[in-house]
Parts: C-alpha cells; structure tokens; sequence
C-alpha cells in the first residue's frame, strides 16, 4: 500500500447521491481472480455506449478529467455490496481521494484497507466543491491528511478520521504491512515452538 500524505490536483465532480458498488463495478466484471484490471471497467454503465465506445457525455470521460486524483460525488457514495473490487476500480482509474457528504460503512473501511482517503465533509462543503468543478472544470484542491484539511479556491475545511487509520495510511500500512512490522517477535515465537508443532518449512517462508 502506497503512504498517502497530501493528495494534490484536479478534482472530479459526480454529481450523483447513492452511487453503489455494482455501478462503480458491474457484477460481470467480478470473474477476475487478480486485484488488478477493474479500471477500465470502472462505471462502465454510464462511461460506455451500446457500441463500446466511450459515452461523450459521462463526466468521468471528459479529456480534462483524465487521471485526475480526487473524486468529489454525493452522500451514501459506495452502498450497496460489499465488493472490494470497487474500491480497486476506483483507484486503478487514478483515484486516491474521495470526498462525499457521507460513505457506505463497508465501502469506507474498504477505502481505508487499500489505500484510497475517503473524506467527509459537510454537505454545503461538498455542495461548493462541486459546483467549482463543474463551474470551472480542471479546478484542483488539496487533500492534506497530515493535517486532516481540505484547501481549494476559497475553502478551507477540517475533517476527521480515525487516528489508527491515518497512521496506517501516512505510513502505507495495511493489515499484512501492520503484521509484518512485528516479525522480528514472530520468528521468535517460531523458534522457541517445540519441534514436534506443526511450523511453516524455512523453504516456504519466503511466500509469507
């Protein structure tokens, strides 16, 4: 997981309330056994037409929207399955901050365990935020996470968030990461583990 600081550049307006996971990541697309790929698929309903090509209408499909690291889009963002696979969409599209009014529980801490910073602010902030997006589009705004604020053209907002999970994403900590920072005790509760205890072969060890 990559560590998350400051998140700087333009923002994406979905002016769009209850968008849920089998939009972000349609049910087809779910067959893949890797983490990676879902970006091209991501809200593939609305960014596709009948014939494959691209929907010219369909914000996210604007040229100045391309790769554009922060999302801004209406409250109850993420309901719906509890699916991972939206959050990789999602991030593989470039994404590493969301902001919204207010998240799907599952779909928030699934934020949390990748990597992606989902904000909450309140609505009216929200609301100004879009409308400058939409208004003027390529305007930017700074996500800082160190300081739990949110700075565009004339906003200044805090925000709050769990301390563990800041910590976890200012270092690029997820569960395996927060293992592995304990293995030097780990190999020594191994080695102290009687002989006759089934034990990971030293052969294999390498894949964990």
């Amino acid at each position: 997981m990559e560590p998350i600081s400051k998140v700087q550049g333009v923002i994406v307006p979905l002016d769009r309330s209850d968008v849920d996971t089998d939009q972000i990541i349609p049910k087809q697309f779910l067959k893949r056994i890797e983490r990676t790929g879902y970006g091209p698929y991501a809200f593939f309903d609305w960014r596709y037409l009948a014939d494959g090509t691209e929907n010219p209408d369909f914000i996210l499909n604007k040229p100045v929207y391309k790769g554009a690291p922060i999302l801004v889009t209406g409250p109850n963002f993420g309901c719906g399955s509890s699916r991972e696979h939206a959050v990789w969409a999602l991030q593989e599209m470039g994404f590493k901050a969301i902001i919204a009014p207010s998240f799907a529980d599952i779909f928030f801490n699934n934020c949390l365990k990748t990597g992606v910073l989902p904000v909450v602010l309140k609505a009216e902030t929200v609301d100004k935020l879009m409308r400058m997006a939409l208004d003027r589009p390529g305007t930017t705004a700074t996500v800082d996470l160190e300081q739990c604020k949110v700075t565009a053209d004339g906003i200044e907002e805090t925000f709050q968030i769990d301390e563990f999970a800041r910590y976890c994403l200012l270092n690029g900590l997820d569960e395996i990461g927060l293992t592995l920072l304990h293995n030097s005790e780990i190999e020594a509760y191994e080695a102290r583990r009687p002989a006759f205890m089934p034990s990971i072969p030293e052969e294999d060890r390498k894949y964990y």
